[in-house]
């Protein structure tokens, strides 16, 4: 063959052999190891899963849980920072004990009247099941029988018409303030304006006098507008028969004065029910401030937000098992490939880092297909179920960080296996 017959070298070959051989910068050996993650798609996909699923549980059930504190929060505060809730609690009585049994009207007065230096209003609460009926439709409510004070105590406005009076309250006046539910249940409709008609509660007709505003969903997805207020005095004789009170609620002057308020009651109830030591072990009540409240339904909410995102991480940590085992399977595949790398120049320390790239990228590009699924589900669960959901951007850069730890320790046996491979016996491996 003569010079001028020689054919020019192939730049594709020797760019192929420069790609196997060692000194490669960094950019080489990320396209090296996606062209090996793409030679087949299907096992690195279904490889890809468990990161997946495991990453999107994770940042959708943790927004979800900030969701539900959160809701919690504003809820509980919504009633004011300055709300005391005293219960009734049968269970800590001492055996014998000759204590009423529950709260009674006359101790929600006697606090209210010895206590104005630090109380602002009292608001015995009683409460249970009734049926309401206007015309032929009938309904199951929540009845709840107070004073006047629940109006601003538990920060209950009205839509429209008024409150009971005190009058009211001491004749056992048969009136009755509406929520929208029981409006909507009974009317059809729960934007009409009923005051002034009669409706028939456990067959006992009442005259409705106002319309309370609408608040929606509780904490715990109750809904705070099925609901009915009458007197007190009316709930306990005529709907309930009984003299026993489900709670009082109590504002403090100023959260200043809340520890104080909360001694005073306690003294004052400990006296009024003839209670013995030890305390509190025989207290037949117990006191709670809005921020203690606030801090149970927050723990329960973080326990079980922490609870189900550990179930999640399971699923990470199954996904990095599955990189790993993938990663081995490739390693066994690509042996001669391996082999020849070596045989060229290729270091250990560039098969290492070829694998490891590799097992990176799965663990990255999963990570971040279950971050878009994960605030895809958040973002679905709180339009279709009304359940707030917040998106907390240092939990999705920790969900990022995680599915590349994964990457890189489930990836290092896998990737130390290859730079380990001796490239004589690798060569003559079938």
């Amino acid at each position: 063959m003569s010079l001028m017959e020689r054919k020019e070298p192939n730049i594709d070959s020797i760019e192929s052999l420069d790609s196997l051989a060692g000194g490669m910068p960094i950019w080489e050996c990320m396209r090296v190891a996606w062209r090996g993650l793409t030679s087949n798609k299907m096992r690195t996909g279904l490889t890809m899963l468990g990161i997946i699923i495991g990453v999107a549980a994770v940042i959708a059930m943790v927004s979800m849980g900030q969701g539900a504190k959160k809701m919690v929060a504003d809820q509980i505060n919504q009633l004011g920072t300055n709300l005391l809730i005293v219960f009734p609690d049968r269970q800590r009585r001492a055996f014998g004990s000759t204590a009423p049994p529950t709260l009674t009207l006359a101790d929600a007065q006697a606090i209210e009247q010895r206590f104005k230096d630090s109380i602002a209003a009292v608001a015995p609460v009683a409460e249970g099941d009734a049926s309401v009926k206007m015309g032929d439709l009938e309904a199951s409510t929540s009845i709840t029988g107070t004073t006047p004070s629940y109006a601003t105590v538990n920060n209950a406005p009205l839509r429209a018409g008024r409150y009971f009076t005190d009058e009211e309250v001491s004749g056992r006046s048969k009136v009755v303030v509406l929520g929208a539910t029981v409006i909507e249940n009974v009317l059809g409709d729960r934007t009409l304006n009923p005051i002034g008609q009669t409706i028939a509660i456990n067959r006992i007709p009442f005259k409705i006098i106002g319309v309370l505003k609408e608040k929606g969903s509780g904490s715990w997805g109750q809904d705070q507008d099925d609901t009915a207020l009458v007197p007190v005095t009316t709930a306990l004789r005529r709907l309930f028969n009984r003299t026993n009170l489900s709670r009082l609620s109590v504002e403090a002057k100023s959260p200043s004065t809340q520890d104080l308020a909360t001694e005073q009651i306690t003294d004052l109830l400990r006296q009024r029910h003839h209670l013995h030591p030890p305390f509190p072990d025989n207290d037949d009540f117990r006191v709670r401030s809005q921020s203690s409240i606030l801090q149970t339904s927050q723990g329960v909410t973080g326990a079980l937000t922490s609870l189900l995102a550990g179930v999640a991480i399971v699923s990470l940590v199954v996904g990095g098992i599955g990189i790993m085992n993938i990663m081995l399977v490739s390693v066994t595949e690509r042996t001669r490939e391996i082999g020849l790398r070596k045989a060229v120049g290729a270091t250990s320390e560039d098969i290492l880092l070829q694998f490891m790239i590799e097992s990176l990228v799965m663990a990255l590009i999963g990570g971040f297909i279950g971050i878009g699924i994960g605030i895809g589900i958040a973002a679905m669960v709180a339009s279709k179920m009304g359940w707030a959901t917040v998106i907390d951007p240092g939990t999705v850069l920790l969900a990022t960080a995680v599915s590349g730890g994964i990457g890189i320790i489930f990836g290092i046996y896998p990737a130390a296996k290859a730079a380990r491979q001796n490239p004589i016996d690798a060569l003559r491996y079938e």
